[in-house]
């Protein structure tokens, strides 16, 4: 496995990407954006040849996710694997006709890959936060890939440093599950069908992974019980605005007239 951290002087999000060797068949999880590209390119050599890639495999469709996905479709034969939700947005992302028979529909419900000698298992991971959202679990690592699901705001090497002890490591993840996960009721039913898994690591698109037992298993208690997304809201979230943006600073000030 190998991953890639970028980011650019604070303007860019800390993005995750995985590259998955099973004999010859290799697999990246969540390419990103045109950032990640060069530097991913290059690491990914190192390792496999570009030419024998298989797979480009999307949690879901956010620019953080497959914005570089053209210059991947230049220079690999790999096919795009999404669900279809987002199937049909893809070629937004590419020249005109650059993805025609390349791209690999997920339904709602799952698939498991075939990856060299064995099978990637791509798992439903509905408004979590995107719809259409896909998770990658791995049996041989077991390692399951939770795209923005434990995401952590973390940044340079500390996003490589596995977490063994979550009550430390959460006040860096609330606000942002709080914001971008759907609802309690979606984390609640993802855990029921975690807990089936074994897995040694949660491995998130951005920031840290969680390593062991105790760890994910503190993980699976406190995201069960978050309230997040639409729990938090009510009509004050929707309410017609009264600041007006100043375009010299892009600074939100108060209107006075």
């Amino acid at each position: 496995m190998f991953s890639n951290l970028i980011e650019e002087d604070g303007h860019a999000v800390q993005a995750n990407q995985f590259l998955i060797v099973d004999d010859d068949t290799g697999a990246i999880i969540d390419p990103g954006g045109n950032l990640a590209y060069n530097e991913l390119y290059m690491g990914m050599i190192k390792h496999f040849p570009p030419q024998k890639l298989s797979y480009l495999i999307a949690s879901h469709a956010d620019p953080d996710i497959i914005a570089s996905l053209d210059r991947w479709l230049s220079s690999t034969q790999a096919l795009l694997v999404i669900s279809r939700v987002w199937e049909r947005f893809a070629p937004h992302l590419t020249k005109v006709g650059k993805t025609e028979n390349r791209i690999i529909g997920i339904p709602d419900c799952g698939a498991r890959l075939p990856l060299g000698r064995h099978d990637l298992w791509l798992l439903p991971a509905h408004f979590m936060h995107s719809e259409g959202n896909l998770q990658f679990y791995d049996p041989i690592s077991r390692i399951l890939f939770t795209g923005d699901l434990g995401v952590s705001m973390v940044s340079g090497t500390q996003a490589g440093k596995p977490v063994t002890d979550l009550a430390a490591h959460i006040p860096l993840m609330e606000g942002f599950h709080r914001r971008y996960m759907v609802s309690n009721k979606i984390l609640r039913l993802w855990v029921h069908m975690a807990r089936q898994l074994d897995i040694s690591m949660l491995v998130p698109q951005h920031g840290s992974p969680i390593l062991g037992k105790p760890a994910i298993d503190d993980f699976f208690n406190w995201i069960e019980n978050l309230m997040c997304g639409i729990d938090l809201f009510d009509q004050r979230s929707y309410q017609l605005p009264t600041e007006e943006v100043d375009p010299v600073t892009r600074q939100m000030r108060t209107a006075t007239r």
